[in-house]
This record gives C-alpha cells, sequence and structure tokens, in this order.
C-alpha cells in the first residue's frame, strides 16, 4: 500500500513523502492516527503544500525543543541495581525508569515513547537518546552500578565524612591468666 504522509514519522519518513508501508500497517495505524492518507492522484497534487507547512511547523517545533535539548546535554542518571558476578542485571532498567528519573532531576514532561533504547541489562556505562523532534535528538548518559556500592563519579568528601573514633582507655588491662587455670585436651567423662 502506498501512502502519503501528513505527518513525520520516525523511521519512517517526513510529512509529504509518498511511502510504501504494509497494508496492515497503513490501515491500522498510519491512516486511523492520521499520520497519512492513502496515496490517490488528488493527494498527491497535495504533496508539496503539505511538506511545505511540514517544514514551517517543524522549524518552529526545533526552535522551541533547542532549550530542552540544552537542557539534556550531559546530563547523567545514576541508577542502583541488583547485579550477578558477571555484571548482568537481575532485572532491567527501562525506558520508564529513565523518564522517572529525568521527571525527578529536571522537570520535563516526556513521554516514555520518545526515549531510544532498549531495556539496560548490564552495568556500566550507557547512551541514551532522546527523540525530541525529527531532527533533535540529544543523548544522555546513563550509569548503572551494582547495589550497595559507591555512586560512580560521587565520592565522599572529607569534610561531610564523619570518622568513627574508637574510645580506647589506656588503664584497661587485660587480666592475666591465673595459675589454677588449666586446659585439658581430654574429654571429661560421666
Amino acid at each position: 500500500m502506498k501512502v502519503l504522509l501528513l505527518k513525520d514519522v520516525y523511521k519512517l519518513g517526513r510529512a509529504g513523502d509518498v511511502k510504501r508501508v504494509a497494508d496492515g500497517f497503513g490501515r491500522n495505524f498510519l491512516i486511523p492516527q492520521g499520520l497519512a492518507v492513502l496515496a490517490t492522484p488528488g493527494a498527491l497534487s497535495q504533496s508539496e503544500k503539505i511538506r511545505q507547512k511540514a517544514e514551517t511547523q517543524r522549524a518552529i517545533l526545533n526552535q522551541e525543543m533547542g532549550l530542552v535539548a540544552e537542557k539534556l546535554n550531559n546530563v547523567e542518571l545514576f541508577f542502583a541495581a541488583r547485579a550477578g558476578e558477571t555484571g548482568k542485571l537481575y532485572g532491567s532498567i527501562t525506558t520508564q525508569d529513565v523518564n522517572d528519573e529525568l521527571e525527578k532531576k529536571l522537570a520535563l514532561g516526556l513521554k516514555r515513547q520518545q526515549i531510544d533504547m532498549q531495556p539496560l541489562r548490564s552495568l556500566g556505562e550507557h547512551t541514551v537518546r532522546i527523540r525530541l523532534t525529527m531532527d533533535m535528538i540529544p543523548e544522555i548518559k546513563v550509569t548503572v552500578y551494582r547495589e550497595g556500592e559507591a555512586e560512580p563519579g560521587r565520592s565522599v568528601k572529607p569534610e561531610t565524612a564523619t570518622p568513627v573514633e574508637e574510645e580506647v582507655s589506656e588503664t584497661s588491662e587485660v587480666p592475666a591468666p591465673t595459675e589454677t587455670e588449666t586446659i585439658t585436651d581430654t574429654p571429661v567423662e560421666e
């Protein structure tokens, strides 16, 4: 089935493009969502108008999302997770986990579908892409570390650390064994 895209569709094309898609994808998703129409001769005559209108909207949206992209650049997220000896996680870090952490840290109202990643299943640093627009895809760094260990990149400062001091009195002495105390290796019979 050939369709004319009315809006930008990630990994498919931009508005005004004519694309060949699977019948079910076009009939059940693209057309009902208002993302495309059938590529009829009447619709094809409108393709240039749709393309120009989409370009102006894309430019406005890119300008607005530029501030959000600046906030997202150089963002690091840290997740503590239980992992085996090989570094494989017992669970995974999902797009929802990343979205929740971004919401806490930056108060952004992103959708989890905008986070372009597979679930993270191993310890270490991972790069995650956030799709703001077709042209603007900033990257953030997600670090997964073993639960119970210190968070990487954050060391304990000596001023905030409270050393544990044991008080040892100099006058306390360990009592010496008396002559009457003996150790026997033979078991006592009853």
